[in-house]
């Protein structure tokens, strides 16, 4: 374990058997405020960054089932060879030191039929990407308002983010022990009036062909969860998709979150149809 929080992981597992890469979502530490001369983009900012915070706090007080996909692609998007796993998901919150921590726990239910040795992508913790906007790290990024799009027929706003070169990255790729910053600018869509993420895409801003990374590109959406007991519906993911390419090698993994439960029950929650 790191000594900041680990958000999220990729790992390219079996690349000719010598290479084992990682990339993890890092929590920064504030530096300066949104810029506040932009009152359109503060204000959402604000809103956004405050979902985030109740986000985690809900987020910790679930579990959920996650299924991953993992595909290795060859000329044309052509899957040369996939595998499905399910697993018991849950992310939990610590705060040593009062520095938040993330910790995120996989059980393996179903798992492949046939393993072979090939090389697989392993993607852990995207579903956290919108810590992008968490008010302690909104410090490390530029954001840009643009304009409103409709999704599913409803209204979004969209900001672009992206992060700041010299600043904490809250990604950096793991090689054969070492650690490069990753620069990642994407796009977000909120509800404008609660803050509430619908999906953000990221990835790199420029190629890092120099260590074996061309293009990492990701997108996880977010959805409404509903659960018999309480009144109010929180928004949780409900899916996520990493690409990875190398200069000879092309990676898909998906992820979807179903089957919500509080710990405190036993009772599976429903994700709503529309957003």
């Amino acid at each position: 374990m790191m000594g900041d929080a680990k958000l999220s992981r990729l790992s390219l597992a079996g690349w000719k058997g010598f290479l084992a890469a990682a990339i993890c979502l890092l929590m920064g530490s504030p530096a300066r405020a949104a810029d506040a001369a932009n009152p359109p983009v503060g204000q959402l900012l604000d809103r956004t960054g405050n979902f985030v915070v109740k986000f985690l706090e809900v987020f910790s007080s679930v579990k959920c089932t996650e299924f991953v996909s993992q595909s290795k692609l060859g000329k044309g998007g052509r899957v040369e060879y996939g595998e499905d796993s399910t697993y018991d998901y849950l992310v939990l919150t610590q705060s040593p030191g009062g520095e938040l921590t993330l910790v995120e726990s996989r059980l393996a239910g179903k798992q492949p039929r046939h393993t072979r040795n090939l090389p697989l992508l392993v993607t852990n913790g995207f579903s956290t990407l919108l810590l992008v906007f968490h008010p302690s790290y909104q410090a490390s990024f530029e954001f840009t308002a643009l304009e409103n799009e409709v999704l599913d027929g409803k209204l979004y706003a969209r900001v672009r983010f992206r992060h700041v070169p010299g600043t904490r990255s809250t990604a950096v790729l793991l090689l054969r022990g070492r650690e490069y910053p990753l620069d990642l600018e994407g796009l977000a869509w909120f509800d404008p009036q609660s803050g509430a993420i619908a999906k953000i895409s990221a990835g790199l801003e420029t190629s890092m062909e120099d260590v074996g990374l061309r293009a990492l590109q990701c997108e996880v959406e977010y959805g409404p969860v509903s659960f018999p007991s309480i009144r109010q519906t929180y928004w949780l993911p409900t899916s996520a998709r990493v690409d990875v390419e190398t200069p000879r090698q092309h990676w898909r993994n998906l992820h979807r979150f179903t089957a919500y439960q509080r710990f405190s029950t036993s009772t599976e929650s429903r994700i709503g149809e529309n957003r």
